[in-house]
């Protein structure tokens, strides 16, 4: 069996830095949505979490009240576009930013609400309600599907790549995050924020290439 170093593709005597650099590339690499397989995307996720628990003896930083996903009643999540804030001059720290939503009318896919099923990570149950949500590893390891949250509360069991500042400010991941109370509401696509943009991945050499085509 290979060891998790190999299988990572970096020296044993690797820093933490050049680590969770590595994973995030190999992490985009092999995911079955970028061209890899499930066995080996799952590999890469246990080899990272295996060196990670030999750099530090007790494996990857997990807060213990966001381990438990939250699998009771589904949630109502109310969802809106950060993308279309500048067009109305609004901001995340608008008190009534979803009241001012409502009154515009804004279309399905910049506002509006769904239910998250007990089990399903927020991206799952935004595309399997038929919306096109950001992402990129689907690993946690960039910050390409992150959110705001605005009211309510997210389980995110293991986080990669956000740092406590950005946590503080209600940002996290809706790849793998699962809300854990009935109500929440949400601004999705911030991964323009200036914050995130060091934090974001790529798209891979063959979609910039065809990105005009």
């Amino acid at each position: 069996m290979e060891s998790p170093f190999a299988v990572l593709g970096i020296d044993p005597d690797a820093d933490e830095e050049a680590i969770d650099r590595t994973y995030r590339r190999r992490v985009m690499e092999s995911h079955p949505d970028q061209g890899g397989s499930a066995r080996e995307f799952q590999l890469v996720r246990e080899a990272y979490e295996e060196v990670k628990a030999g750099d530090n003896g007790g494996g990857i930083d997990v807060d213990p009240e966001e381990d438990d996903l939250h699998r009771g009643p589904e949630s109502r999540v109310e969802y809106l576009n950060y993308e279309v804030l500048d067009d109305y001059g609004w901001t995340l720290d608008d008190g009534d930013l979803f009241e001012k939503a409502a009154n515009e009318g804004l279309d399905a896919a910049d506002h509006g609400r769904f239910l998250v099923q007990p089990g399903e990570s927020l991206l799952q149950a935004a595309e399997n309600r038929g919306f096109a949500w950001p992402y990129a590893c689907r690993g946690g390891a960039c910050a390409n599907c992150a959110v705001a949250i605005v009211e309510g509360e997210m389980a995110m069991p293991v986080n990669h790549i956000l740092p406590p500042e950005m946590l503080d400010r209600g940002i996290r991941l809706s790849c793998n995050g699962t809300p854990a109370t009935d109500e929440m509401k949400v601004v999705y696509n911030v991964k323009d924020l200036p914050d995130l943009g060091e934090l974001r991945l790529p798209p891979r050499p063959f979609e910039r290439a065809h990105a005009n085509d």
